[in-house]
């Protein structure tokens, strides 16, 4: 969750820095690629939730992670057999944090074709 707040002060803190440059008239005209527009709201909103999705995904890794160490520990056959199942839940999960930073990545190249050909 920290990260996703960090993510949102630095698009504030950029989007406060493009609003002084973009008054200067001689930076004005160089600026029109990023302006913000209607649409930023929805795909900053949508980048957001993807990173929530990323983080918690990545959350119950590190939860994983400790129970198949503390089950490796232990070297009891129940503990061994219960870490089968929790590796193939990790392997899921790093498919699925791949799979959202794909999507990350198809939005934002998207949004910035989107936007050369705007202008």
């Amino acid at each position: 969750m920290e990260d996703t707040s960090n993510f949102n002060r630095r698009r504030q803190t950029i989007a406060k820095s493009n609003s002084r440059k973009i008054n200067n008239p001689r930076v004005r005209e160089h600026c029109t690629d990023f302006n913000m527009e209607e649409g930023d709201s929805e795909m900053w909103n949508n980048f957001s939730n993807n990173f929530r999705q990323v983080q918690s995904v990545l959350d119950r890794n590190r939860l994983l992670i400790q129970q198949v160490n503390e089950n490796h520990q232990s070297r009891t056959h129940d503990s061994m057999v219960q870490n089968v199942s929790l590796i193939q839940e990790l392997n899921g999960n790093i498919s699925q944090v791949s799979s959202i930073y794909s999507d990350i990545n198809t939005d934002f190249t998207n949004m910035i074709h989107q936007r050369k050909n705007d202008v």
